[in-house]
């Protein structure tokens, strides 16, 4: 007598066949699970979908040195690698989730609800989460994948009429079709789009900027050095580097924003719309800003134009005044829509630097991936502690009360931006031609400005670069200096001096705690001339 398989009661021992459709069952049901979600979290809140959930706690609680270390690997290209990572990590799980339903159906696709019940915890626990809806998309997801895994499997369980074979046919044929289906349901949600994205798309394309009240003066002539391979004065917006911990970048409606000022010595609570930020007395500036992960010679650094609305007169009108003028609060707690914090020393705020609420970049409202609708500028210090992206909340409190989000992970909670020099061109590994060669780069050390630049070949002497006009204390310098290039392989060094009198040290240091210091060589090799 042949004995009946039930999904219920899986007692033949499975073929290695049934074990490769199970696995494959699992897989598919991943997909469909995910897929499903991913178009739920279209309706509900894009940063709902459960791989950004999971992907946003994977980075708060990943180590610091790990996280320097993808920057270093990937540069900008390390969420997407995260993001792989979490996908193939999910794809292993599911090929054994798929083996275990082989074995105990159920079972199976309880494995299934639980992924999903872990992402519905990730996304409603998030900072950036305000509602219990952030939910839904991973248990819709669940739900679908899980009920499609014990469909499959019990395909696998149930033989044919009059076989005692597998229906593998069955099992094919509702993979197939419930993966295409998938897929396509994924496309038309990317073609429809997010009504949260394309609500925030139509502000920002709605928004025009006014004239400032205080325009930026004009860059002097003799600020752009015309050297071919030297970092442009003015980096245009899609070049601008962009360091952050949003798995995707967040869309923000200009027409629902809003700014929310409070805490220590604050009067009286204020909340300001975009609208109402923007009638306030606007100015423009030309401001450098480097992030603390970016390495001697690195790429993290640029220079733009900025618009937008001075800071410290809105704190003094709020009643705010600064540690040295008896104010209670020290620390000005910046609060990113995605929940980052970012700290800032109300003293720099407050001091008559540019301290910027900035709703422009170049000419044009901020790109969503720079802040839109609105950042802080603050010339001289290092992103973490300056340049809070899509900002919707400042409070006014003290350093020792509150540890802003990258304190607590081995960062210094304060960190002015520290002297640093780059050569552009040639590059490491380059190998020019002997005769003059144009070496030349960037120095910047905002609110200090640079005074000198030097280079030097080999272990010769150190001599001057001439150094391009300054636009400002705030933005970098370039610089160049023609070398009588010999053939053979060369080392070439650049230092700088800031507007203090103070020049680069040496020795090189980590990133960590409050930012990377030492002289930047490249190693050149010389042909005949």
């Amino acid at each position: 007598m042949n004995a009946t398989r039930t999904a219920s009661e899986p007692h033949l021992e499975p073929t290695r066949t049934d074990r490769l459709l199970a696995a494959l069952g699992g897989l598919v049901s991943a997909y469909v699970s995910l897929a499903v979600a991913d178009l739920v979290a279209r309706w509900v809140r894009p940063e709902a979908s459960p791989v950004l959930a999971v992907g946003g706690a994977v980075v708060d609680r990943t180590p610091a040195a790990l996280k320097e270390w993808a920057i270093r690997a990937f540069g900008e290209n390390d969420k997407t690698v995260l993001q792989l990572g979490i996908l193939l990590l999910l794809t292993v799980l599911a090929l054994g989730v798929g083996l275990l339903a082989l074995r105990h159906p159920l079972l199976g696709s309880a494995a299934v609800a639980a992924f999903g019940v872990l992402g519905a915890v990730a996304a409603v626990t998030r900072p950036d989460s305000d509602s219990a809806l952030d939910a839904v998309p991973s248990l819709a997801g669940a739900a679908a994948g899980a009920l499609l895994l014990y469909v499959l499997i019990s395909r696998l369980l149930t033989p044919r009429p009059g076989t005692a074979n597998a229906d593998r046919r069955g099992f094919l044929i509702v993979a197939a079709s419930t993966g295409l289906a998938a897929t396509g349901a994924a496309a038309l949600g990317r073609a429809v789009g997010s009504p949260v994205q394309e609500n925030a798309a139509a502000s920002r394309d709605a928004l025009r900027l006014s004239r400032p009240a205080s325009p930026a003066p004009a860059v002097p002539a003799g600020a752009r050095l015309d050297v071919p391979g030297i970092s442009p004065f003015v980096t245009p917006n899609r070049d601008f580097y962009r360091v952050d911990t949003a798995l995707i970048v967040p869309r923000v409606d200009a027409d629902h924003w809003r700014l929310r000022l409070h805490g220590l010595g604050v009067r009286e609570e204020r909340s300001l719309t975009l609208r109402e930020l923007m009638a306030r007395p606007t100015v423009e500036r030309d401001i450098t800003l480097c992030c603390v992960s970016n390495e001697v010679g690195g790429s993290l650094v640029g220079n733009a134009r900025w618009l937008g609305v001075p800071l410290a007169p809105l704190l003094r009108e709020a009643g705010v005044r600064p540690p040295s003028e008896g104010g209670p609060a020290d620390q000005l707690v910046a609060r990113s829509v995605d929940g980052m914090t970012i700290g800032t020393p109300v003293e720099a705020v407050m001091d008559g630097r540019d301290a910027l609420l900035a709703f422009g970049m170049n000419g044009e409202p901020l790109p969503f991936a720079h802040g839109f609708p609105v950042r802080m500028v603050v010339p001289g210090l290092y992103g973490y502690v300056s340049a809070c992206k899509w900002i919707e909340t400042i409070e006014l409190t003290t350093f020792d009360a509150y540890d802003a989000y990258w304190v607590p992970r081995g960062w210094a909670a304060q960190a002015p931006v520290k002297t640093q020099s780059r050569i552009d061109t040639p590059r490491a590994g380059a190998r020019p031609a002997a005769g003059t060669v144009m070496v030349a780069g960037v120095a910047w050390a905002q609110h200090r400005g640079i005074r000198r630049v030097q280079v030097r070949i080999d272990d010769g002497p150190w001599q001057d670069a001439r150094l391009a006009a300054e636009d400002g204390a705030d933005t970098w310098r370039q610089w160049v200096h023609p070398w009588a290039a010999t053939p053979g392989r060369h080392t070439l060094t650049v230092r700088a001096t800031d507007g203090t009198g103070t020049t680069q040290p040496e020795r090189r240091t980590d990133t960590m705690p409050d930012g990377a210091q030492g002289w930047h060589s490249v190693v050149v090799t010389v042909g005949g001339g």
